[in-house]
């Protein structure tokens, strides 16, 4: 059989990443999405464990690292860590799936590393004001916590250029089937490269 292949989506924190792949999984076949770990001492309203993520004690997850247990893993805002275990990695490539990673912008690079031929596709923002207003209209952080994502998505946008295809994942006020455009965008680049 043979041996998928990895796509990693990464962007800023809001662009709305998890709802594009949500979307691309919807519409898309032979493709697997690998649940992370996490130390998150929290889970957002319709979150579970080890559905959504693997949720974690600081404890467990040194000690997974300490294994060589991850893929990738990376410190996040206010200092929890995720990451993408070896384990369910290798569970989907070896299916004949290929792998899809929603994970942060230093994941991506550790996941290069290691994995050299893995797609590296980032999501945009159309600007960084539609992306503040993403995240204050999520509700979910404070305004302090709204501030240093943005600081965070300054620097990930910086680095955008190192990606091998960038998408701009536009606002669905003003573009309808943004979402469907954002998820098909992705769809096609993994379709490439099976072909």
């Amino acid at each position: 059989m043979k041996r998928g292949s990895i796509f990693v989506v990464s962007g800023p924190s809001g662009v709305g990443k998890g709802t594009v792949v949500k979307r691309l999984r919807e519409i898309a076949d032979g493709i697997g999405v690998s649940i992370s770990a996490t130390t998150r001492g929290y889970m957002r309203e319709g979150e579970k464990d080890g559905v959504d993520y693997f949720f974690k004690t600081n404890e467990e997850f040194d000690r997974l690292i300490e294994q060589d247990a991850f893929v990738e893993y990376a410190i996040i805002n206010n200092g929890d860590r995720y990451g993408t275990l070896r384990s369910e990695a290798e569970r989907i490539l070896s299916s004949g799936d290929d792998l899809l990673l929603e994970i942060d912008v230093q994941g991506y690079f550790s996941v290069k590393k290691k994995y050299p031929d893995a797609v590296g596709i980032f999501i945009a923002p159309p600007s960084m004001e539609n992306l503040k207003k993403r995240l204050l209209g999520r509700g979910t952080e404070t305004a302090e916590e709204v501030a240093v994502r943005m600081a965070k998505a300054e620097k990930e946008m910086a680095v955008k250029d190192s990606f091998d295809h960038i998408i701009i994942h536009r606002d669905w006020a003003e573009v309808p089937n943004a979402l469907d455009m954002a998820a098909n965008e992705i769809y096609d680049i993994i379709k490439e490269k099976r072909a």
